[in-house]
């Protein structure tokens, strides 16, 4: 679509405002009091996307426990949502799935993106994603995704948001050179989503890291299961580890060999993947909390968007 079409902005607090402009502009009714039903009118139809529900579609607020969009520069969004999600319950499940790749900053959209579809803004019409904005967060974030054995799923697909008609826009992409997996920050919540979000966990001392088919392959010397999933005890002492697509990214806590690491990941077809990777460092006052957390925590049980 033209320029004219998008709503432009470098801030997201801008973003919003010019949507909500243009809604205000549309509609002569405006937005509805924060804490009304919103007026959708004529347009209830482009939400319910042909599905019946058994509530009118509802401002609510944002809850701090939807960590993917409790602050994304706006505190009510509508139920249902953009992707047919009914409930808040059904919201927390499925963007509970986005949460890692959100901390990857692979785009600087992905939040605006995805938020746009999982909480949008309370207005009296839906205003989807631009399709260009859903294809430049693709492009950025799918290489990452591939990291973790994962691909853009069908729910996502880029042609079914607009082009010609006003979207939501944001800048373009930024990436970052270091591998994903490995580029993590040493807080024990962040551990521990990683811990649930992967299928395996080791305490590991590895041998030697070398390249292989464009992936680094991980070999251990010594391992101590704290997670097996889907690992058999047989195969244990034989395990490799491989850094999907990391043949050429900088990975910094492979540079010292002589560290005992936490490694986390995921079985891909025949390939253990690392999905993540910790020093173990038992003076790091962040790594103590994950260690006690992890001892009485329980993940949460969720249907994962990516398949």
């Amino acid at each position: 679509m033209g320029s004219a079409g998008r709503v432009p902005g470098h801030r997201w607090q801008a973003v919003w405002a010019l949507v909500a402009c243009f809604a205000a502009g549309l509609l002569a009714s405006g937005l509805a009091s924060e804490y009304d039903y919103v007026s959708f009118q004529s347009d209830i139809g482009s939400y319910q996307s042909g599905r019946f529900y058994t509530k009118p579609p509802q401002c609510v607020d944002i809850p701090a426990d939807l960590r993917l969009c409790h602050n994304v520069g706006y505190k009510k969004m509508v139920l249902p949502n953009l992707l047919e999600h009914e409930t808040m319950a059904e919201v927390k499940q499925q963007a509970s799935s986005w949460v890692p790749l959100l901390n990857k900053n692979c785009h600087i959209g992905t939040q605006v993106f995805l938020c746009s579809l999982f909480a949008p803004v309370c207005l009296d019409r839906p205003i989807y994603p631009c399709r260009w904005l859903c294809e430049a967060v693709r492009d950025s974030c799918e290489p990452v995704m591939q990291f973790f054995g994962f691909y853009w799923p069908e729910m996502l697909k880029c042609d079914k948001f607009p082009e010609g008609d006003v979207c939501i826009a944001m800048t373009p992409p930024q990436r970052t050179a270091v591998c994903p997996p490995c580029d993590n920050e040493m807080k024990s919540e962040a551990i521990i989503e990683h811990l649930c979000a992967s299928e395996f966990a080791l305490r590991m001392k590895i041998k030697e890291v070398k390249k292989e088919n464009g992936d680094k392959k991980i070999v251990p010397k010594k391992k101590k299961p704290l997670k097996l999933g889907p690992i058999k005890k047989k195969e244990l002492k034989k395990l490799v580890l491989y850094l999907k697509n990391g043949a050429d990214c900088p990975c910094h806590q492979l540079d010292n060999l002589s560290n005992h690491f936490l490694i986390m990941g995921r079985k891909v077809k025949t390939q253990y993947l690392l999905t993540a990777i910790h020093k173990w460092d038992k003076k790091n006052k962040e790594f103590k909390n994950f260690m006690k957390k992890m001892k009485n925590h329980e993940c949460p049980t969720f249907q994962s968007v990516f398949k």
